[in-house]
């Protein structure tokens, strides 16, 4: 069930984040949303209160582990607890190995891989102190498929397949009782794109997007659907697109 689940979402104050805060708040969950920009994040909580939801905010800086901390603990203060982490945030600047774009690759590693371990190590100890919890990550279908220019962001991406899998095997094993669940989106309209520092790889994704790409509320109800499941039922891959992508 979804309603009355404290669900806490980083990467929230856009895209993915913002459209599976809104459905999730609809739904009856109490969300938490963590990101960088203040004024998006006060501007969406607002929208859900105003329209009977409940909400709450915290700035977040994924990369540093004890602000992932402050958040979850955060949300534990304000609505009692923490059911859910979606750990949505990520960044795309894609470009060619050739290209050398060094402070891209780092900031991918940093967003897209430490952001996943720091989100996880920070309500772990919750989610095992409850004997329950649901650990949700997006991944991309990068994650899946190689694609040149995607080198970096596809690495950090298959990444979080792997570490996503052991996680879910361990917590298996251990008898947990956490449930995991990991998104490979495509071609997705959100401010991914907006990252790409590389000239000719954006012109080329812009044109790919705006021929296929769809609405990150697709998403997000794939997101209300995996929390929506029994307690003893996980779907553990997700892979969503558009219909008529064919890469």
């Amino acid at each position: 069930m979804v309603k009355d689940k404290v669900v806490l979402i980083t990467g929230a104050s856009s895209g993915i984040g913002e459209a599976a805060a809104k459905l999730l708040a609809a739904k009856g969950a109490k969300v938490v949303l963590g990101a960088r920009r203040e004024s998006q994040l006060k501007q969406i909580v607002t929208d859900i209160e105003k329209a009977g939801g409940q909400a709450a905010y915290q700035v977040l800086d994924v990369t540093k582990p004890s602000d992932n901390e402050r958040i979850v603990q955060f949300a534990k203060d304000t609505f009692g607890r923490v059911d859910v982490i979606f750990l949505n945030a990520g960044l795309m600047p894609n470009s060619p190995v050739s290209a050398l774009k060094t402070d891209d690759w780092n900031r991918m590693v940093d967003v897209n891989i430490k952001g996943v371990l720091n989100g996880v190590a920070a309500v772990m100890p919750t989610f095992l102190e409850q004997k329950s919890g649901q650990i949700i990550a997006t991944s991309s279908v990068a994650g899946i498929k190689a694609y040149p220019g995607c080198a970096v962001y596809g690495g950090t991406k298959w990444f979080v397949r792997n570490f996503m899998e052991v996680l879910r095997m361990e917590s298996a094993s251990a008898n947990s009782n956490i449930r995991t669940a990991t998104l490979y989106p495509a071609a997705i309209n959100t401010e991914l794109l907006d990252s790409i520092t590389d000239s000719a790889v954006q012109e080329q994704m812009q044109g790919l997007y705006k021929t296929y790409g769809i609405s990150p509320d697709r998403v997000a109800k794939v997101v209300a659907f995996a929390i929506d499941l029994p307690e003893d039922t996980t779907v553990n891959e997700f892979t969503v697109g558009p219909v008529n992508q064919p890469w």
